[in-house]
């Protein structure tokens, strides 16, 4: 079989030398390299076009500046397809000596090479190649690249408040935990929220007392502490029991002698709700000094359940200040000085104006500032609670100046609780004064 010489560029058959066909063997065989033509004569054919014009290839950065010797040149203002280059090539045969205008000699002109065969000739890239003059942007991407640009404007924004503080998960590591109740933990919360409200009394309820007053229930409930703390009941029944107190006395008026026994009655009613072991009766007539009888205990029972429509299921701040210390990542430390602000604040009269939720906020808040002598209210904090620091700093500043009296006062049952090693002596710690030096 012969050699095909159309891809040595030495040897180049005759252009009208075509030979007939050839029989043999059966089978019908053209001779080949005569029947075809070389590039260069095929070029030659074609009218008005320069000799040997060649393909648009695409080079390295470093080649694209490159010019060919054989041919000048060209000036155009667009981008280069082939057939815009053929149809520049055929005008340059036409007028070689066209000179660029006063305006085209401001613009950029885009270089174009051609060359023979054997040399690769290179052309702008239509991509590399932009006329601010005269190729404009379309409407549409000059609005997506404006879209795009403010949607990564508000990424880095969002990005720095992230970077900044970020509101924690506090129930993802109680997710197998089918007690803590993860699922459902929010909206009880948000229930809690809304009906905390109908377990908050009026601030000034004791006006309406003729009896007694506000400096009695304080002394009332300092002693109840103490009682709560000997007979090792739970949290909860002491928060439950202050809660009865305050919303019998606003619905009925009560003598002075009589007093006491409200308060063992509702510590009674508290301990049936939360405890498990309940003390009998005898124990809290004993407690009293056996001032009342077991027939008076009863029957203020009844009278009580019965003011107050058997509704025990009140959201206290007890319930507030669990939830909230989860928030805070407490330890011991913080949990014990939580628990001392807001018991104080059990006997004051005048915390009655804040809701229990509030209190409880606070009274964190509080215990964070006087153990890092400093404010301290994070994201996560103001996230779970719904309260900012703003909101919480007039409570939190009462309850410093309550921690700053507690051990000078008649009133010392709390002071004397919270000093125990039991208690991690809470009351021990120096008070955060900063706290009433400044105003927000």
């Amino acid at each position: 079989m012969g050699r095909s010489d159309e891809n040595n560029p030495g040897v180049i058959g005759p252009t009208n030398n075509v030979q007939g066909l050839q029989r043999g063997s059966g089978k019908m065989i053209s001779e080949i390299g005569h029947n075809r033509r070389a590039l260069s004569n095929i070029n030659r054919n074609i009218v008005g076009v320069p000799p040997y014009p060649c393909a648009v290839n695409k080079r390295a950065l470093v080649e694209k500046h490159a010019v060919c010797d054989r041919n000048p040149i060209i000036p155009v203002h667009r981008p280069i397809t082939r057939k815009f280059a053929a149809q520049m090539a055929n005008k340059q045969t036409v007028q070689p000596q066209l000179q660029p205008g006063p305006e085209e000699t401001k613009k950029p002109i885009p270089l174009i090479s051609v060359a023979s065969e054997s040399e690769d000739c290179t052309i702008i890239d239509v991509d590399e190649y932009k006329s601010a003059d005269e190729i404009s942007v379309p409407m549409y991407v000059k609005h997506t690249e404006a879209m795009l640009d403010e949607i990564d404007q508000m990424e880095e924004v969002e990005m720095e408040d992230i970077v900044a503080e970020i509101v924690m998960d506090i129930d993802s590591s109680d997710s197998k935990n089918p007690l803590a109740v993860v699922e459902y933990i929010e909206d009880i919360y948000a229930h809690h929220r809304k009906t905390e409200i109908s377990s908050c009394v009026s601030p000034n309820y004791m006006a309406q007392q003729f009896d007694i007053n506000e400096k009695m229930r304080g002394i009332l409930i300092d002693w109840l502490i103490e009682v709560h703390y000997k007979f090792e009941l739970m949290d909860e029944t002491l928060f439950l029991t202050v809660n009865l107190i305050d919303r019998f006395l606003e619905r009925q008026t009560v003598m002075r002698k009589k007093l006491q026994l409200v308060g063992v009655t509702a510590m009674l009613l508290a301990c049936k709700y939360e405890e498990v072991s309940v003390p009998v009766v005898e124990d809290l007539i004993l407690i009293s000094d056996k001032a009342y009888t077991r027939k008076e205990v009863l029957d203020m029972e009844k009278l009580m359940v019965n003011t107050l429509q058997f509704n025990m299921s009140v959201p206290t701040p007890y319930v507030f200040m669990r939830r909230f210390l989860k928030a805070a990542q407490s330890d011991k430390k913080l949990e014990l000085l939580s628990f001392f602000m807001i018991e104080l604040c059990l006997v004051e009269y005048e915390m009655l104006k804040f809701s229990p939720s509030l209190l409880a906020a606070a009274a964190i808040y509080t215990s964070q500032c006087t153990l890092n002598r400093s404010k301290n209210w994070s994201k996560t904090c103001e996230w779970h609670t719904t309260y900012s620091e703003n909101q919480i700093l007039e409570c939190s500043r009462l309850m410093v100046t309550f921690h700053q009296n507690a051990g000078a006062g008649k009133l010392t049952g709390v002071h004397r609780k919270y000093s125990t090693f039991k208690f991690g002596c809470a009351a021990k710690s120096e008070p955060a004064l900063f706290l009433l030096e400044t105003r927000l």
